[in-house]
């Protein structure tokens, strides 16, 4: 395939070099020297033309000598025209300023400064030839999201999983986080979570993306894996003119009432000869908060000893209750920063170069205080222990009860918390050039993403009694029988620990793209584009983990230590939990756990050896598409990309004896490849100059997680379970359809609706099975098949037909639908499941804001909501787990001051909305987890000289 692409290369080359025609090239700009994305440039009386991009950039080749009438169309604006010249063997250059002079509409609302990000958005997705969702720096910033995942949620057919009350990890179309990809200016963007290949969203502020890009129908010259779609988040660039913004606020997060801080600034400029271009931005947020957290576990069987025979314990019918019960307070502080820094230079009129940058780190500091009550084995229980009502319920058994706090060292880093330190950076240097007729783009980046967890200690104490339980299986309980047997400072000491964790992913990439034109159809615009791209990843997990004893007696029991009550009469998922009293944060981080006098440790490779691993992934891809105007409306882009995929892994087997003792372990490697050929069609129809309708058929894939295909396995001979990694894995692949259409205001706004089906085939699932021996096997396997169908509507509109001040309005209006099922799902007793959708597939997602928007003044209320849906398949429908409904209710306002000092006030999560799992029944709470509202507000101010 080398000597194809060089040959091919060379041929272009020597074409254009005989060929006597010239180009034109330039850059469009609004009045403030901002780039104009989406912008279609034509030459009247010719089928040639060009859609700006991100940069506002945009080349017309092939050109013969002659002159000509350049016109500029923007949605929303008057068409600009211009004379050129155009001299064979030569490249024009003329560049375009595109102001409020030259609108069709009755006045310019000021919500962000001259063009609308909207308009750019939106003329950017209009020209695109696949089917993609556009959102803007500008329309981000009408919505009052901190980070790039609760941005994204906005988009029609996407829905987030949150962290910490923060949108992180991103589902599209329903399909699992990892089963897309993100990428950063076209850079594959790495991974710091250790188990799987989710990109955490919530590390990247907003304020430093100019737009985010969701293709849902990927072209062959992107990358394959991306199952639900790919997400390009394009950094902001170098303006045309001298440009500073910045912002200062703060607010408070009502959960703890405690401050939130934030800031940024951007600066740039370009020089006098316009040959160098520069952009710096910085952004810090600072946030002091928590959550109150519910957790259940729950079990339909029952066992107890009736004579005293461990070994024939007498099973009952009861009806399901929680076997495990915690309440959990959180203390969180998190720090995101985020620096980044871009430069272009342009060698000549036809080369350029640029380098792009980013460096995100965050800090999350936490403490957690668990009040955990387990119900003792059957073993242990007698009759006179437990009691059941007349409809089968269980009412009181005994319980293992622990409280365990949880903190970091005393350190001006950890601040007696955990301190989960996760980085992000990205360095991407590349050119732009243009031989003859002939466009060549090269990109090489290094990308790496960290996270580190050292000194993170746990200090738990138990104690034994019996509990008068609820059965309210919305909202479980465990009310001690005798509060004197509950007492916290009975509890004994059951375990002091202390672990490190560092997860690894490190991308080198590098790619070139050669585009060159080709007609097919006389007097029609086509070009043949083809490239080459290596992707050369490393991933790798290296924890540890220590267990201590006690070797003075100081901690014997939790009355012995300095304490805290931790309870709140506010607790929001209710005040009749109440978490009680726990070893303070300030001991556990004072403890000086490596004193060998008051302390020893002992290493616990039981605890994390199968969690390491160290993989090596080469990924070696090329493509070739075509894309041919076959008449002014309709227009073919058709291609086929090959990626071959290498992968050496290397892992740890754990054995365990009947006894429950560590037996040793033994490394294990082993490699994979595969190959695979993904065709694409793309079909779109110009129905009318801004009625547009499109077809894609597309081939993608997404490659198993990395804890699945490490060929680890742990051999437990006391509890007789076996779990094993699959390294013989195939990548999950399928083949979908997608059908929109797309009709666009020219009062800057769009209605579309659409529908896609998607053909999975290999998907990765966790099989429970029981061997010969009767162990338990936990192993990842390839399910036989699934499909998705779905259907998507969406409407951007300003109400500006309404008399008066109530053209002012806007709404923004999104919903989707998805349906699944699954084939080759196997349960505990080896039977297939035929009652499971696809997991992570939320049959209804819906978008929706109200909006008023003046020259001074613009207000907003916006909801977002995605429905319950299977997110973690057990062994039977029991066990399975499913994360539910959630709404979500936001309101921002926007003051303009002046033209370049704006105030601004965001109120988030206005609904108070629980993250909650239930297990099998939506009445079945497995955790309920609680954020309450966050209030921000401060200025912005905004300044340009072109």
């Amino acid at each position: 395939m080398k000597h194809i692409y060089t040959c091919m290369l060379l041929s272009l080359f020597c074409i254009s070099s005989f060929s006597q025609t010239g180009n034109i090239k330039g850059i469009i700009t609004d009045e403030n020297g901002v780039t104009v994305p989406g912008a279609t440039v034509a030459l009247q009386g010719l089928n040639k033309g060009a859609v700006s991009d991100f940069d506002g950039s945009y080349t017309i080749v092939d050109i013969k000598e002659g002159a000509y009438k350049l016109i500029v169309s923007f949605i929303g604006y008057s068409n600009i025209e211009k004379e050129v010249a155009v001299r064979a063997g030569q490249t024009t250059t003329l560049n375009f300023t595109m102001n409020g002079s030259s609108t069709e509409l009755d006045e310019v609302l000021i919500t962000g400064y001259g063009l609308g990000g909207q308009a750019r958005a939106l003329n950017t997705q209009k020209n695109k030839q696949n089917i993609t969702n556009i959102v803007s720096t500008d329309q981000i910033g009408k919505f009052p999201d901190a980070n790039i995942g609760d941005a994204v949620k906005r988009i029609p057919g996407i829905t987030m999983q949150v962290d910490q009350g923060e949108a992180r990890n991103i589902i599209i179309r329903g399909l699992s986080p990892q089963l897309n990809s993100v990428t950063l200016n076209g850079s594959r963007i790495p991974s710091a979570e250790g188990d799987n290949r989710n990109v955490q969203m919530d590390l990247i502020p907003s304020d430093m993306i100019q737009t985010i890009e969701v293709n849902k129908a990927v072209t062959p010259d992107m990358d394959a894996d991306a199952l639900g779609g790919s997400v390009n988040l394009i950094t902001k660039t170098s303006p045309q003119g001298f440009r500073l913004s910045a912002t200062a606020g703060s607010g408070i997060n009502f959960i703890t009432d405690k401050r939130i801080l934030n800031g940024s600034f951007l600066v740039g400029n370009r020089s006098k000869n316009d040959k160098f271009g520069w952009m710096v931005s910085a952004s810090i947020n600072d946030n002091d908060f928590g959550s109150d957290n519910v957790e259940a576990e729950w079990e339909d069987e029952f066992e107890y000893n009736a004579n005293n025979d461990e070994d024939n314990l007498v099973p009952i019918d009861v009806n399901p209750y929680a076997k495990v019960f915690e309440i959990r307070e959180y203390l969180v502080q998190r720090v995101r920063r985020s620096f980044s820094a871009n430069f272009d230079y342009k060698l000549d009129q036809n080369n350029s170069l640029y380098f792009k940058s980013i460096y995100n780190w965050r800090d999350d500091r936490e403490n957690r205080f668990r009040l955990e009550n387990e119900i003792l084995d059957g073993e242990d229980i007698e009759p006179g222990d437990f009691s059941v009502d007349a409809n089968g319920n269980l009412t009181g058994f005994p319980v293992e009860a622990k409280r365990q706090t949880k903190g970091g060292i005393d350190s001006n880093r950890n601040k007696n918390r955990r301190l989960e330190d996760q980085r992000m950076q990205n360095y991407s240097l590349g050119g732009d050039h243009l031989l003859g007729s002939v466009k060549l783009d090269w990109m090489a980046s290094f990308s790496k993403a960290s996270e580190e967890r050292l000194n993170e200690r746990y200090l738990e104490y138990e104690s034994a009694y019996g509990i008068n339980y609820n059965n309210n299986s919305k909202k479980p309980l465990f009310t001690p029988v005798n509060a004197s047997e509950a007492d916290f400072s009975l509890f004994e000491l059951d375990e002091i620990s202390e672990e490190n964790q560092y997860t690894e992913e490190q991308d080198v990439n590098f790619f070139v793209n050669v585009k060159a034109p080709l007609t097919l159809v006389e007097n029609q615009e086509g070009f043949l584009k083809f490239g080459f791209k290596s992707r050369l990843k490393n991933k790798n997990r290296d924890n540890d983990f220590m267990e201590y004893s006690d070797e003075t007696g100081a901690l014997e029991f939790l009355g012995d230590v300095p304490t805290k009550n931790y309870s709140d009469n506010d607790y929001l998922a209710g005040s009749q939990y109440q978490v009680g009293t726990f070893a303070s944060e300030e001991y556990l981080g004072g403890l000086d756990l490596y004193n060998t006098n008051l302390f020893s440790g002992e290493d616990l490779p039981d605890e994390y050896l199968t969690a390491n691993f160290d993989v090596n992934e080469y990924v070696y891809a090329g493509y070739a598409m075509l894309n041919q105007q076959f008449s002014d409306k309709f227009s073919v882009l058709a291609g086929v990309r090959l990626e071959h995929t290498v992968i050496n892994s290397e892992g740890n087997t754990l054995v365990f004896n009947v006894d429950g003792d560590y037996d040793g372990t033994q490394i294990v490697k082993d490699k994979a490849n595969y190959t695979n050929i993904l065709p694409g069609l793309h079909l779109k129809y110009n129905v009318a100059e801004n009625t547009i309708l499109r077809f894609a058929w597309t081939n993608t894939l997404a490659r198993p997680n990395y804890v699945d295909l490490v060929p680890y396995q742990e051999i437990n001979n006391e509890d007789e379970e076996i779990y094993f990694g699959n390294s013989d894995l195939n990548p999950t692949t399928s083949m979908n359809f997608d059908i929109m259409a797309e009709q666009y205001f020219k009062s800057v706004g769009l209605l579309s609706g659409g529908v896609f089906y998607k053909d999975i085939q290999d998907f990765i699932y966790t099989n429970v099975s029981e061997d010969n021996n009767g162990y338990e096997i936990y192993k990842p396997l390839n399910g036989n098949g699934a499909t998705v169908f779905g259907a998507e509507v969406s409407l951007q509109r300003r109400l500006d037909f309404l008399p008066g001040f109530a053209k002012n309005f806007s709404v923004y209006l999104n919903y989707t639908y998805l349906t699944s099922n699954t084939d080759g799902i196997y349960n505990e007793d080896g039977d297939e499941r035929t009652d499971l959708d696809l997991p992570n597939t939320a049959p209804n997602m819906f978008n929706g804001s109200l909006g008023y928007a003046d020259k001074h003044f613009s207000v907003r209320l916006s909801g977002n909501f995605s429905d319950a849906y299977v997110d973690e398949i057990g062994g039977r429908p029991f066990e399975d787990r499913y994360y539910d409904k959630q709404f979500f209710l936001d309101f921002n306002a926007n003051v303009a001051l002046s033209k370049q000092l704006s105030l601004y006030v965001n109120v988030n999560n206005i609904t108070n909305q629980p993250l909650r799992y239930y297990q099998g029944v939506s009445s079945r709470t497995m955790q309920m987890e609680y954020y309450e509202k966050r209030l921000n507000f401060g200025l912005k101010y905004d300044l340009f000289k072109k």
